[in-house]
C-alpha cells in the first residue's frame, strides 16, 4: 500500500472503524490502523501505514504497539526484508470476544462485588430500631438486589456469548422492564 492513494472504499471503512472503535472507548487511530491492515492484501510496514493514513511516525508506532497488546495486530516476517511488517487479525469474533472478555467481564465483576458489599453494609440498618432507617434499608436492599440480579445475568449472558457465540435471550424476559 505504500506510495499510493487510498481507494474510496478504504477511506470509508477506515473512518467507519475508527469511529466505532472510538465509540467503544479506544482511540480512533487504533481502528483506522487495524482497518487499513485488515483491508490490505499483504502485510504493511509502519511507514506504509503512516503514509496511507497521514499519521506521524510516533502515532503509528504507539498505535501498533497497543493493537499488538490487544492481539488484533501482529508483527510478521517478510523473507528478504529486514523491516517489520504488520497484519491484522481477520477473525472478527476472536477480536470482539477478547475485548469483551477483558473489559466487559471486569466491569461486570466489579458491579457484582460492589453490590454484594453494599448489601452487606445494609445489615446493621435492617436491624435498626428506627422505623424510617429500616424502611430505607429494606427499599435499598430490594433495589440493590435488582441491580445485582441484572449484573449476574449480564455475567451469564456474556459468558454464554463468549463461550458459544450464541445467546439465549429467554432470561431477559424475566427482568421487569417497567
Amino acid at each position: 500500500m505504500s506510495e499510493r492513494e487510498l481507494w474510496r472504499s478504504e477511506v470509508l471503512v477506515t473512518d467507519l472503524i475508527g469511529r466505532l472503535i472510538e465509540f467503544w472507548g479506544f482511540k480512533r487511530n487504533m481502528g483506522r490502523v487495524w482497518a487499513i491492515l485488515y483491508l490490505s492484501p499483504r502485510p504493511m510496514t509502519a511507514q506504509a501505514i503512516r503514509e496511507a493514513l497521514k499519521l506521524s511516525t510516533g502515532a503509528v508506532s504507539m498505535t501498533l504497539n497497543e493493537l499488538a497488546r490487544w492481539g488484533v495486530v501482529k508483527k510478521v516476517w517478510v523473507p528478504g526484508d529486514r523491516r517489520d511488517y504488520f497484519t491484522a487479525e481477520t477473525q472478527i469474533w476472536k477480536m470482539v470476544s477478547r475485548v469483551m472478555s477483558e473489559r466487559e467481564s471486569g466491569e461486570i465483576l466489579a458491579v457484582i462485588d460492589v453490590c454484594e458489599e453494599a448489601l452487606s453494609a445494609l445489615d446493621d440498618h435492617l436491624e435498626s430500631n428506627d422505623v424510617e432507617d429500616r424502611e430505607r434499608a429494606v427499599l435499598q436492599r430490594a433495589r440493590i438486589k435488582a441491580l445485582l440480579d441484572v449484573a449476574r445475568l449480564g455475567k451469564q449472558l456474556l459468558g454464554a456469548l463468549l463461550a458459544t457465540a450464541k445467546v439465549d435471550a429467554e432470561p431477559l424476559s424475566r427482568i421487569e422492564l417497567r
